[in-house]
């Protein structure tokens, strides 16, 4: 079995042999540089995707590599929108100040009683490990670089909606610009979340809460809605008079 893994240094990828059989792509990555390539640079640590440090890319969708099993063909490289270390090694932490950018914490912190129903509204979104796969997996990166991202958004939600905040709006104002009104809502993010959390819908909601405080899709102001035009459009002139 051979897969290919895109190499820093040369910019190009590179074929490996894998012996045949079903293995996680994190012991195939352990395998080549003990056994063929001790240069190859990859990123580790709990290998049961919990801590998200593997997340690559593997034909172009993001993955954990320890629990990602290898197939003949494979092409794995490194997360996208991150700066590359050295071959799938990324460094993640500019994607980590989108958090600070949004403000995604408990700003007043207020007593308050959470039922289980509240409890189970942000229970989702605290599952996840920080592997940035929705951040690899983003268009939105490809032409604003600005962006906030679908974690730093969900987590924006989250807070938002939790009965002992007791500013909300502190945090939803924070997410205005490059934030929540920036994304397509395409789901990309959904899709390749190892911990079935949903950015997409966390961040339809997130919109919904900004309404509730005073905000507005700010592409709305640039749009036509088909309104007609009595003017030149019909050789009509609104001051001509009858």
């Amino acid at each position: 079995m051979i897969i290919s893994i895109l190499r820093s240094e040369t910019g190009t990828h590179q074929n490996y042999r894998l012996p045949a059989g079903e293995i996680p792509l994190l012991s195939a990555l352990v395998y080549i540089k003990e056994t063929q390539d001790t240069t190859l640079t990859f990123s580790a640590g709990c290998r049961a995707s919990v801590c998200g440090t593997c997340a690559v890319r593997v034909n172009g969708r993001e993955e954990l590599a320890c629990s990602y099993k290898v197939k003949p063909g494979d092409v794995i490289e490194p997360l996208q929108y991150h700066p590359v270390l050295r071959d799938l090694k990324v460094d993640k932490n500019k994607a980590k100040t989108t958090l600070k950018k949004g403000q995604t914490w408990l700003h007043s912190y207020t007593e308050a009683a959470l039922t289980p129903k509240e409890e189970h509204l942000t229970e989702k979104q605290t599952d996840c490990i920080l592997c940035d796969s929705c951040y690899s997996a983003c268009p939105v990166f490809a032409v604003n670089p600005d962006f906030l991202g679908p974690f730093a958004l969900t987590r924006a939600y989250r807070y938002s909606v939790d009965k002992r905040e007791g500013e909300p709006k502190s945090i939803v104002d924070a997410v205005q610009q490059n934030g929540v009104w920036d994304c397509t809502l395409c789901g990309e993010c959904t899709a390749v979340c190892p911990k079935g959390i949903d950015p997409k819908m966390d961040i339809t909601m997130l919109r919904a809460e900004s309404v509730k405080h005073g905000h507005s899709d700010p592409s709305f102001s640039s749009q036509s809605f088909g309104t007609p035009d009595f003017g030149g459009g019909f050789g009509f002139d609104p001051n001509g008079g009858f």
